[in-house]
């Protein structure tokens, strides 16, 4: 039996523009749940935020995000990275083009010391990505 990893992204209140900004980056078909639609007892401020979200690619990948209830104590992590990496070079500078609307810029998409094109950033929401571009092999 396969095992899936995937990120599961928490927020404060902007889930829903989180994973519709990722769609509109990486296609797919995206689930949204809201915390009324769960029957779960929220704040009624909290009834139409997401209790659960999920976008599937043609790719293959998987993202997942919801809000955390005001009850939840959390935050917008910066102690993990979304990575994403592979051959693809097209379809990477793509991805590298949606995130990079709004974000900061930790390191631009450049050849790294190790042969490859690795750019690292924090979005619009707080998420920290890194790019890494495989390089053709001699």
């Amino acid at each position: 039996m396969a095992v899936s990893l995937n990120p599961y992204l928490n927020w404060r209140g902007n889930a829903r523009q989180a994973m519709e900004f990722y769609q509109s980056i990486f296609g797919g078909e995206l689930t949204m749940m809201t915390f009324g639609d769960a029957g779960m007892p929220v704040d009624p401020s909290e009834v139409n935020q997401l209790m659960h979200s999920q976008l599937i690619t043609e790719s293959g990948m998987t993202l997942m995000g919801s809000d955390a209830p005001m009850h939840i104590e959390g935050s917008t992590g910066s102690a993990f990275s979304v990575s994403l990496s592979g051959p693809d070079e097209q379809t990477l500078r793509g991805y590298w083009d949606g995130l990079v609307v709004g974000a900061t810029i930790e390191q631009p998409l450049l050849t790294a010391p190790w042969g490859d094109t690795f750019g690292s950033l924090v979005d619009q929401f707080g998420i920290n990505w890194m790019v890494n571009i495989v390089a053709e092999q001699a």
